[in-house]
């Protein structure tokens, strides 16, 4: 009778396990297809791919000008800010670019080299915008990004998705599948070796 209850207890066991298994391959299956439809478009898609050092040129603080609306967004997003300039020098080409802050900042407004976020306080970020031009004067030469092909004669700052960045979007479903697959083998191996016991 007792051993029954041990054989029925390791059946319900090894049945949680593969459900487990088999739920953590599903759950990473499904992180793999939105990271495929999200990150890896605006990776590939990307030309700024190579990396070099930019000198400061000069900086330029023009007046308010207005977000302009993206493709499918809310009107309440169209909000002014004080437009910064920023010309650097590459030291690969040696040629005058204007920086922008990333991929999507040129998307958006290709006249300014940097967007805040939006904020009712326009006192705030006019000070944000000034202290981020200030930083450029203080560090004079920094690494920024650029098209070595020039189809794109802009430099920017950083990449919204680096490589590392993308590999470690991909780290936690790949820990997750392995794990998953781990279960399910060790579930596998242990009814083969219960079959194995019982058939001798």
């Amino acid at each position: 009778m007792l051993g029954k209850k041990l054989v029925t207890a390791q059946k319900r066991g090894e049945t949680r396990a593969l459900c487990l298994g088999l739920g953590m391959v599903t759950c990473s299956m499904v992180m793999y297809f939105f990271i495929g439809i999200t990150i890896v478009p605006f990776y590939t898609k990307s030309v700024w791919t190579t990396q070099t050092t930019c000198k400061l040129l000069k900086t330029n603080i023009k007046d308010k000008v207005l977000c302009p609306n993206s493709k499918g967004s809310e009107d309440e997003e169209i909000f002014p800010y004080p437009c910064l300039q920023v010309w650097v020098n590459l030291t690969a080409s040696g040629q005058e670019a204007m920086l922008y802050h990333t991929e999507d900042t040129l998307a958006r407004n290709s006249k300014c080299s940097y967007i805040p976020g939006k904020s009712e306080n326009s006192e705030k970020v006019k000070e944000q915008i000034e202290e981020i031009a200030s930083n450029f004067k203080k560090q004079q030469t920094f690494p920024c990004y650029y098209d070595p092909r020039r189809k794109q004669t802009d430099v920017i700052l950083s990449r919204l998705y680096p490589p590392k960045g993308l590999l470690f979007a991909f780290l936690w479903p790949t820990l997750m599948f392995t794990g998953g697959c781990l279960i399910i083998v060790l579930v596998k191996i242990s009814q083969y070796v219960s079959v194995l016991s019982a058939w001798q």
